[in-house]
């Protein structure tokens, strides 16, 4: 892949001019304040054929918005009795939670290691909020994005924020090392809910983050599901997009980012024509916390692929978010 964005050197300093929505912050505490009023009960279920003899497996169920069940992997070292440092990983789009014999990074590092499935996205938790055909074009982006109440990311956003709520209280858990994590979409959920929990995240690892300047990625970024919004709006009036792009700003991490005071880790490739490297400069130059970034010049949207495993490993040794020795 070429370069096909700002040179380096403008990424550093880039931090567009943008609209916020001035009831955002209001916005997300009557809808965190609605999922939480649903209630709801965790469920814990050991897994006693996953074939792994170093790992223990639990299948987890966990209220997300309004109460709706979402699925989950809990990984944990054989035996471990807690509490333990926990990652909780949020998906790339389109994906959902897989196999346990997929996610052992993590617990063979001596973490506890929560995988949130992704409403609609993956095969055991169900989006049940259609919406009207016309409502929205292929894909994710455009699900109720007539309005930010309608939005599929209000509710995938909310799932993300009931799962850390969820994980603290586990026994195996230890509430002040939950750290989140994510690729892509993860990244961007990673982002939002360090910014949305507050104090309740320890720190956040956000890999080739999606769902950052929205406007810039829809306008640059030729593959990937940013073109979802451009063919919504290739199909509908030019009416559609003040509407499309004032839904998008609740939702968009530029706005979000410099409401997270957690530690950080971001990554980016420089050349990712998935997840344009200006849209994660655009965040991570406005991130409230302490905050570093690996720049892998000649990656693509797969970044550091195994070398920023290795780096947030270290990263969570380094911010004492790792296991006890």
């Amino acid at each position: 892949m070429p370069l096909t964005d700002l040179p380096y050197q403008d990424l550093v300093t880039y931090r567009p001019a943008v609209t916020e929505p001035a009831d955002l912050d209001a916005f997300w505490a009557e809808t965190l304040a609605e999922a939480r009023a649903a209630g709801g009960e965790v469920r814990l279920t050991p897994v006693t054929d996953s074939l792994l003899t170093t790992v223990d497996v639990y299948d987890v169920r966990f209220p997300g918005w309004r109460g709706e069940p979402v699925a989950g992997w809990l990984l944990t070292p054989r035996g471990a009795t807690g509490p333990l440092p926990t990652v909780i990983q949020y998906l790339g789009y389109s994906t959902g939670r897989g196999l346990p014999t997929e996610r052992l990074l993590y617990p063979s590092a001596g973490y506890a290691y929560f995988v949130m499935d992704t409403r609609g996205q993956g095969h055991d938790t169900p989006d049940q909020h259609e919406g009207p055909a016309s409502q929205w074009y292929a894909g994710f982006m455009t699900k109720g994005i007539d309005a930010p109440e309608n939005y599929y990311y209000r509710r995938l956003f909310a799932d993300a924020v009931r799962a850390v709520d969820a994980v603290r209280g586990l026994d195996l858990v230890d509430a002040d090392r939950v750290v989140v994590s994510g690729d892509s979409q993860g990244g961007g959920l990673a982002l939002a809910t360090a910014a949305l929990a507050g104090g309740l995240v320890a720190g956040a690892m956000a890999n080739v983050p999606f769902l950052q300047h929205f406007r810039r990625a829809v306008e640059i970024s030729g593959t990937g599901p940013y073109p979802e919004i451009a063919a919504y709006l290739r199909l509908h009036s030019r009416e559609k997009v003040e509407q499309t792009f004032r839904t998008l700003s609740y939702f968009d991490g530029v706005h979000l980012a410099r409401r997270a005071t957690a530690p950080a880790l971001f990554s980016v490739g420089l050349m990712d024509p998935v997840c344009p490297p200006s849209t994660v400069f655009a965040s991570y130059n406005r991130y409230g916390g302490e905050k570093d970034i690996e720049v892998w010049e000649f990656a693509d949207h797969g970044g550091g692929y195994g070398s920023q495993a290795r780096r947030q490993l270290e990263w969570l040794r380094d911010h004492g978010l790792g296991p006890k020795s």
